[in-house]
């Protein structure tokens, strides 16, 4: 019986995934978020429940990354999607031109680009499954920190009073780069390290204590602004950690 509750939380996170999708269709992007924090929370648990138990297998492994693809793939993608479809067409009420046999977007082809997100998610995911190096750190950025990442943006311009980040957030240009990049994050052979603590030690975490004190303020001050600039700085701090290494 205990083996199958590593399953039934990363089940959990599919479930949390597929009422993310469904509510970044509908425009809720807060309560996307809630559900993609949530669905991430399980995406935690049922490692480290599996790790405990002793029970990991082959079947928890692909499970594993069939829910992810939904929740850090197919989310961020769809919300990024709906992001530069109201850019360009300056507002979320408009009707596609579908039937039989045609298919010709009002909107353009543009906002299609933001399922690079979800096409590159998907293929780090099945990579990550054959790789073998990366049980106690990454190589390339994790699709979970892509998904927040994403899911922060919208949250970023209803709370914020700052033009030039408002101003970010409405071009275009700005949102197609950042699906490009992350796209490109996550599947460049690039260490990037990881939060799991083996022991608790000053000299064998110094990049992880240096993290956590940077984005814990962050957080505190900056709120949804934090998270970019957490991931940002996570990926900027393993470079730096990696050139210190090679030193």
């Amino acid at each position: 019986m205990k083996s199958h509750i590593p399953n039934l939380l990363t089940l959990a996170n599919l479930f949390c995934g597929a009422v993310a999708t469904m509510y970044a269709v509908k425009g809720f992007y807060e309560m996307t978020a809630i559900f993609v924090v949530i669905g991430i929370l399980f995406d935690f648990l049922d490692g480290f429940v599996a790790r405990i138990l002793g029970v990991s297998g082959e079947l928890g492994k692909q499970l594993d990354s069939l829910a992810d693809v939904v929740t850090s793939g197919v989310v961020p993608g769809l919300l990024l999607f709906f992001l530069i479809k109201t850019n360009v067409i300056n507002g979320p009420n408009v009707e596609m031109e579908i039937s039989f046999g045609q298919f010709e977007p009002k909107f353009g082809l543009l906002p299609y680009v933001a399922f690079l997100l979800t096409i590159a998610a998907a293929y780090r995911l099945a990579k990550f499954n054959l790789d073998t190096r990366q049980s106690d750190s990454f190589i390339g950025l994790p699709t979970p920190a892509m998904s927040l990442f994403v899911i922060s943006l919208p949250l970023i311009y209803q709370s914020t009073d700052i033009e030039m980040v408002k101003t970010l957030l409405l071009d275009n240009n700005f949102l197609v780069g950042i699906a490009v990049v992350l796209s490109l994050l996550m599947n460049l052979e690039i260490p990037l390290f990881s939060l799991k603590f083996k022991d608790f030690s000053l000299k064998n975490n110094a990049v992880k204590y240096v993290f956590l004190a940077v984005s814990v303020p962050m957080i505190v001050l900056l709120k949804y602004m934090a998270v970019p600039l957490i991931i940002t700085f996570y990926v900027v701090l393993s470079l730096v950690n990696n050139l210190i290494k090679k030193a």
